[in-house]
């Protein structure tokens, strides 16, 4: 049985996805395995679910909601499947799962080897990037309630994807096929004008690709961007990228 929290909150059993019925339920499913085996405090849950709007009787509400819980994942698990043990604590609950059974934690897993092996072997840590991002299907944690933990996760983990988007481009610009990513780092440029990473990155790929006055051009127009719209230069790393193309010499963005 594998959880998946990196898009609808779902079940995956013998190759078949499966949903997780009730907002309640994936919310409390959601913020369990957000915990990735450790206890989760009531009252958290309790936040996660509800928000200010407790229902009167809201220890008897979760205590219906974990019922609830157990009864659709042992149905999941099916007859000959074994669901994890949804575990209860003095002071709230714990979800008895494997972490590699959790795409929330095979995704940061991947993405840290990733980054371990990047300035040693490119083509591995490339590799491992598009592994990372073959866990994602979409918005995370996006058919949950919006409590505390499920906001401020699903807010850290598209900071994550874009960065690690970012490292699978810059990889390909330095020590791949530059001409490739071109289209994508524009349109990912496009799409986020102030991360300078990104302008950078494109900066490279044009520049490998023999195409230095478009690398100009794009500095240029970043350049007059920040100094319109934020009062403010260029960051020193943007800047030495734009010096590299000048002179034709790059060697020391790499």
């Amino acid at each position: 049985m594998q959880f998946r929290i990196l898009g609808p909150v779902s079940v995956e059993v013998d190759g078949r996805v499966r949903p997780i019925p009730g907002v309640g339920q994936r919310t409390l499913l959601a913020a369990l395995l957000i915990g990735a085996g450790r206890l989760v405090p009531t009252d958290q849950l309790y936040a996660e679910i509800w928000g200010d709007d407790l229902p009167a009787t809201v220890e008897n509400a979760l205590q219906a909601h974990v019922s609830r819980l157990r009864r659709t994942l042992r149905k999941l698990a099916g007859p000959g499947g074994e669901a994890p043990a949804l575990i209860t604590r003095s002071s709230g609950y714990v979800l008895d799962v494997a972490p590699q059974d959790v795409d929330l934690v095979l995704f940061q897993e991947d993405l840290a080897h990733a980054r371990a092996v990047m300035a040693t072997d490119p083509s591995l840590a490339g590799d491992l990037l598009t592994a990372a991002l073959s866990h994602w299907r979409g918005a995370p944690l996006q058919d949950v309630s919006p409590g505390p933990l499920c906001r401020s996760t699903a807010l850290q983990l598209e900071e994550e994807s874009l960065a690690a988007r970012e490292d699978l481009l810059w990889l390909g610009a330095h020590h791949q096929q530059p001409t490739a990513v071109i289209g994508e780092l524009r349109r990912m440029s496009a799409a986020h004008p102030w991360r300078e990473r990104l302008t950078g990155t494109l900066m490279v790929a044009l520049y490998r690709s023999g195409r230095q006055a478009e690398a100009v051009q794009v500095y240029r127009a970043a350049r007059k961007r920040l100094v319109d719209e934020l009062g403010m230069e260029p960051s020193p790393e943007l800047t030495r990228v734009f010096h590299g193309v000048l002179n034709q010499d790059l060697a020391r963005t790499a």
